[in-house]
């Protein structure tokens, strides 16, 4: 197994109960890097599952896409740290002001190049938005254009990278340059069906584009032997890796 690939790969743990969380991380570890906890397990559960992951051996993507005043944001962003997950995440529409009060007070925390420090991420555009979705709430300009705009924003306000479409991905290296993070979901491999992602690529083609990380759930949780469906990805990032 390439260990570059299986870094950069984060299984969605998109469950609603501990006891499938803890199947998932049991089976998966050796063939994941990271595995994101979102909105749903994390409220049901809350830190418990963070613990149980870490004490299994593997690393937590922190997925709740803080968005409220500065403050409270850059406050949530340290209890983050406190729990010793590896990524975690803002909205980027929250504006530069909530993201340098998080990286500051991240910073304070963990410095820069500490090895307990995560990264801190910016959420741009979700996947499952349209140009219409955008027209819906106010937003006139187009996704390609939306997206590395609030990358660039990101950037400047301290933080370490952000999570975009890897149909963007090459948008965000023009505006941002090579040393940003990008972590893509909307990723799906040949053999998924595309559930509710709009704008998706496949691992070999979000990889070749630039992605540093590739979110992947119901593609490995869905497929018949799981561990197997992980394997193929893997196969195909590190045939990607090995072209970049």
């Amino acid at each position: 197994m390439n260990e570059e690939a299986r870094k950069r790969l984060i299984f969605a743990l998109d469950v609603d109960c501990f006891d499938d969380a803890e199947k998932w991380v049991k089976l998966l570890h050796r063939q994941v890097g990271l595995f994101k906890v979102g909105k749903q397990l994390f409220t049901r559960c809350g830190p418990e599952v963070v613990h149980m992951i870490r004490g299994e051996g593997g690393e937590v993507f922190l997925d709740l896409k803080y968005h409220d005043i500065p403050n409270t944001v850059a406050m949530a962003g340290v209890e983050a740290c406190r729990l010793g997950v590896r990524m975690f995440n803002v909205h980027a529409l929250g504006g530069r002001e909530m993201m340098e009060k998080t990286v500051a007070e991240v910073d304070a925390l963990y410095p820069r190049g500490s090895k307990e420090r995560p990264l801190l991420l910016a959420v741009t555009i979700l996947t499952s938005s349209t140009e219409e979705t955008l027209r819906g709430v106010g937003i006139d300009r187009p996704v390609s254009e939306m997206v590395p705009r609030l990358a660039r924003l990101a950037q400047e306000a301290g933080m370490d990278g952000v999570v975009a479409s890897p149909r963007e991905v090459g948008l965000i290296r023009q505006a941002c340059g090579g040393n940003f993070a990008v972590v893509t979901p909307g990723v799906r491999p040949g053999f998924a069906s595309l559930d509710d992602q709009k704008r998706v690529t496949t691992p070999g083609e979000a990889i070749a584009a630039g992605a540093d990380y590739l979110v992947i759930g119901r593609p490995i949780a869905a497929a018949s032997d799981p561990v197997a469906a992980a394997e193929a990805i893997l196969a195909e990032m590190t045939l990607a890796l090995e072209r970049v």
